[in-house]
């Protein structure tokens, strides 16, 4: 029995060996790289949280007045030709907190509603009427594109080139070329865009001059690709 299974160890060897070389054989040499793209435009739309707190007694006193200035609020977009399609509700609360000094409950109620404007040149006219608004929770403001899935695209094109260009530096002080990609891997996150929130709205609700003020500063935005990729080597 010990001399069958010897037999069949010793045939079976050569099979594996062939194996190892085959693997060995067929292993290509491969560079791996991270590609970035980013492009550059004057942004043309604009997304702003304009909010509202207020206190009260009761429950119903405190959510009554938070009502009364986000119905305000509504009528001055509705007259400034926003349709209803950009705005919405994004929070609503209602809270109840007990004050220990006095000994009695008190209540505050918020709410939230995020404006997306599409004609820039009204932002200047809501910024002003901000504090007639009555408005008193004004979050940042984000700038964005009316062209974010061309420009994306073109970010994602320069992203693949820049990890060619990365792999073929690489490789060529040791005298190698790199073949065709066999792995492309997509690692953009899902905003975009790279810039930095504006606070010219929250600004105004501090200042105490009551001069019209050009608050708008866009500026660029940057919107960004980020891909991985490995190429054969030859």
């Amino acid at each position: 029995m010990k001399h069958y299974f010897l037999s069949i160890l010793a045939l079976s060897l050569p099979l594996f060996n062939g194996f190892s070389q085959e693997i060995k054989t067929n292993t290509q040499p491969q560079i791996s790289v991270m590609g970035e793209g980013k492009v550059m435009t004057v942004p043309d739309r604009a997304h702003l949280q304009l909010g509202v707190q207020k206190t009260g007694k009761e429950a119903g006193e405190a959510k009554k007045a938070c009502d009364e200035v986000i119905a305000k609020t509504i009528d001055a977009l509705k007259k400034m030709g926003i349709p209803t399609t950009d705005f919405k509700t994004t929070q609503l609360f209602l809270n109840r907190s007990y004050d220990y000094d006095k000994k009695k409950y008190n209540f505050s109620a918020s709410q939230n509603l995020q404006v997306t404007l599409k004609d820039l040149s009204k932002y200047n006219e809501l910024n002003d009427k901000i504090t007639d608004l009555g408005l008193n929770n004004v979050g940042g403001v984000q700038f964005t594109s009316s062209k974010q899935d061309e420009l994306e695209k073109q970010a994602r094109q320069k992203a693949i080139l820049d990890a060619k260009q990365k792999a073929i530096d690489y490789v060529t002080p040791i005298n190698q070329k790199i073949g065709k990609a066999i792995l492309i891997s997509d690692n953009s996150v899902s905003n975009p865009y790279e810039n930095t929130p504006m606070v010219g709205m929250a600004m105004k609700m501090m200042s105490t001059d009551d001069a019209p003020q050009d608050t708008l500063a866009q500026g660029e935005i940057t919107i960004k690709a980020q891909v991985s990729v490995t190429f054969v080597l030859e």
